[in-house]
């Protein structure tokens, strides 16, 4: 890299930020309960036009629920589009028209965990696979857990929710089992690390649970 291109990333703000192309065509493919595929035809900065897929998404929502021995919650769920069964964080769909995400989060956790939590923060944000989908998720950290007592929720889980192993692991060990590859779902992962990294400070840095996504 030259010294001009080293001055050039420099002064770079390095935040992301919204952007449009303009887009002279779209076409829908598919529309399912969750997702619409879509081929669109844009035009790139030298004026080419190429075509480009995705699917739209309505995004989802993800907790990492921390009890007072710094262990965090996994569910493990079957996941067809990956063949795999996955260890996840609690989470779901933003499926609830003006919904806010806490209230979300806070539902995903009561349905998949059975706990409730009283101190929220923002964790991450993230766009879940943005070269294929504009699905974005919020991370939130969840702490002070109660477990909700029986009979008092009475939600009851269906098709690959039917079954889903909870466990509680040390955070720790959830980062190591991260990085050795044991831990694949991206939420996960993100949610994991992040939850790492914050408690340097004691999660004096992270944003409220309310913070608006750019």
């Amino acid at each position: 890299m030259t010294s001009d291109a080293v001055k050039d990333t420099a002064v770079l703000d390095v935040v992301d930020v919204p952007e449009e192309w303009k887009v002279v065509s779209s076409v829908r493919h598919f529309s399912g309960r969750v997702i619409t595929v879509v081929t669109d035809a844009v035009v790139m900065p030298d004026g080419e036009v190429v075509n480009r897929d995705y699917a739209l998404h309505p995004g989802s929502v993800a907790v990492v629920a921390l009890d007072d021995q710094d262990r965090v919650l996994l569910l493990r769920q079957y996941r067809h589009a990956a063949g795999h069964l996955l260890w996840e964080l609690p989470a779901g769909l933003r499926d609830v028209e003006d919904e806010p995400l806490q209230e979300a989060a806070a539902r995903e956790l009561a349905e998949e965990a059975g706990y409730r939590a009283r101190t929220w923060h923002t964790l991450v944000d993230a766009f879940t696979s943005p070269g294929m989908t504009g699905e974005r998720t919020r991370i939130f950290l969840a702490r002070d857990l109660s477990l909700i007592p029986e009979g008092e929720f009475d939600f009851v889980g269906r098709h690959e929710e039917s079954d889903m192993p909870v466990v509680w692991i040390p955070l720790s060990d959830a980062v190591r089992r991260a990085l050795a590859g044991m831990i694949h779902n991206s939420q996960a992962v993100a949610g994991i690390l992040a939850a790492y990294a914050a408690s340097a400070d004691a999660f004096a840095s992270l944003r409220p649970a309310d913070a608006p996504e750019a």
